[in-house]
């Protein structure tokens, strides 16, 4: 089987990856090579666990450093390795401040300031903030380059220290819990009241490209958003559908969203 043959289950941006992920996984279950991703978001998991199955000699590990992580790196090798002895070569970086400030960043500020530095998103994983500070899960490879260099985050001075994922502190992101009655489960009418814009100001970003559903590219305006969608779109942040609770005498549907903070 070709990676050209499952084009057709997937966006035509998604192509490129599609082609790499092949070549990882007939390298693996043909060539007994092994292959050590950076962090892939849960899209490209999607694609990855996908592909792996197809291929009766490859196995697949997807691990993010704790079980509800989002972004996670991939082991691919031959079946008969056990990767779960595998190292998957993975560090936290702790960040602390004596200044009162560093309550006020937020995700967006830390990761502005990692990949201000000149690293790559591909080498972070999930960034769990606190009010006294930040642990990010970061590859091996640049854990002392961010312990070293990563002396400020907004305008807030900073120390680090590189940790073992044992030490880190986990943090699930917060949800602003929002209830709204709709016309429809329409993408672009529910982004449109989530995001407080109007529906001409949120149809020309969807047609653009930059609205994801499930980490997928979705420029259909009138794509009918079901519970567990997670949606975001770029400038703007993203929210989760919790719930579908029902239609009123009018008609209208009422929806429980959780949107990101």
């Amino acid at each position: 089987m070709k990676a050209q043959d499952i084009y057709e289950h997937f966006h035509p941006e998604e192509r490129p990856f599609i082609d790499r992920a092949w070549e990882w996984v007939v390298n693996a279950g043909d060539y007994h090579e092994v292959k050590l991703t950076d962090f892939l978001d849960p899209r490209q998991c999607h694609i990855l666990t996908n592909l792996a199955n197809r291929h009766p000699d490859a196995a697949l590990r997807l691990w993010g450093g704790y079980e509800a992580a989002e972004r996670r790196r991939a082991l691919i090798a031959p079946d008969y390795r056990d990767l779960d002895t595998e190292p998957m070569h993975m560090k936290v970086l702790s960040v602390v401040s004596d200044d009162t400030q560093i309550a006020e960043l937020d995700h967006g500020d830390y990761l502005g300031a990692i990949l201000g530095l000149g690293l790559k998103r591909d080498k972070i994983g999930d960034i769990h903030v606190r009010d006294d500070g930040c642990h990010v899960i970061v590859s091996e490879d640049i854990s002392p380059f961010l312990n070293l260099h990563l002396r400020q985050v907004h305008r807030v001075s900073v120390l680090t220290d590189i940790i073992e994922l044992d030490q880190l502190k986990a943090v699930s992101s917060a949800q602003e819990p929002l209830n709204l009655t709709v016309a429809s489960l329409r993408l672009d009418g529910i982004v449109s009241d989530v995001f407080r814009l109007s529906r001409s100001k949120v149809l020309l970003p969807i047609r653009a490209g930059r609205c994801r559903v499930n980490w997928k590219t979705e420029d259909d305006p009138s794509k009918p958003l079901k519970e567990g969608d997670v949606v975001s779109l770029k400038g703007f942040g993203r929210f989760k559908v919790l719930e579908l609770e029902g239609v009123t005498k009018k008609g209208r549907y009422r929806v429980k969203i959780g949107k990101f903070v």
